[in-house]
């Protein structure tokens, strides 16, 4: 899968599915374990203690392919602050009830470093909010041997 595009000589996955053999129908068939991100936003963030914002965006990794983090819009429950939660943080999401369940409080969300989507996302930003939350760095040596 060459080329100068993210799917190879395909500027567009749209493009690259059809010239690969995948029809557009099985595409976008009801297979659940490929699911649009589209489908995604919206859901509620339930911390241990209750609801605290909800998927605004995601950041995606473009070399791995990989939902870094979800953003999150805590807006709903005070004034404009917008974070970013892990999808190595996500326990579990429930597809019925619209809702990302994670291992945190609301209060470690809220005090969690806010997220600027305008800036670019630095890995000092990425170490604080992981030093924020107690958790290692998908980057760092611990995390990749499992420790």
């Amino acid at each position: 899968m060459g080329g100068p595009f993210a799917w190879g000589d395909y500027p567009h996955a749209r493009t690259a599915l059809e010239n690969w053999g995948l029809s557009r129908e099985r595409a976008h068939s009801e297979d659940r374990n490929l699911r649009s991100t589209k489908d995604d936003s919206g859901y509620v963030i339930e911390a241990f203690d209750g609801e605290v914002g909800h998927v605004a965006d995601y950041v995606i990794d473009c070399d791995s392919w990989t939902i870094r983090y979800l953003v999150v819009d805590t807006s709903d429950w005070w004034p404009g602050k917008k974070v970013l939660i892990s999808s190595q943080w996500i326990d579990s999401i429930s597809w019925l009830e619209g809702k990302v369940v994670v291992s945190m409080t609301r209060q470690d969300i809220r005090n969690s470093p806010e997220y600027s989507e305008t800036a670019l996302l630095e890995r000092d930003y990425e170490a604080a909010l992981h030093k924020h939350y107690i958790r290692d760095g998908y980057w760092s040596k611990s995390h990749m041997h499992g420790k």
